[in-house]
């Protein structure tokens, strides 16, 4: 499966932020981060399945993934959009019987 690009932008003191680019049918995989991010929309759509629920992520729109709580993305079109979080937050993917940090 072809994920997604997460390139870091700026990290600063208190916060981090990466780029998430990528494709029409790409997908990021079943991930959390340790603290709360912030992801806005800049280009394109994406499904988000979070907490039992499927979420229309769209241009311009700013979404909160509250820390801890298990995620993943679909793109529904080309993608673009900005991810904020804690300096020290990780995201963790979540494989099959192991986790792995990212």
């Amino acid at each position: 499966m072809e994920k997604p690009i997460m390139t870091p932008l700026k990290v600063s003191k208190n916060f981090k932020t990466f780029s998430v680019t990528g494709k029409r049918g790409m997908e990021m995989p079943e991930h959390f981060s340790t603290k709360e991010a912030v992801v806005t929309v800049q280009e394109g759509s994406a499904l988000l399945k979070i907490g039992g629920e499927e979420k229309l992520l769209e241009k311009n729109g700013t979404y909160i993934i509250p820390e801890k709580e298990s995620h993943s993305l679909s793109l529904l079109a080309d993608f673009k959009a900005v991810a904020i979080m804690a300096t020290d937050s990780e995201i963790e993917f979540i494989q099959p019987n192991q986790k792995t940090q990212s």
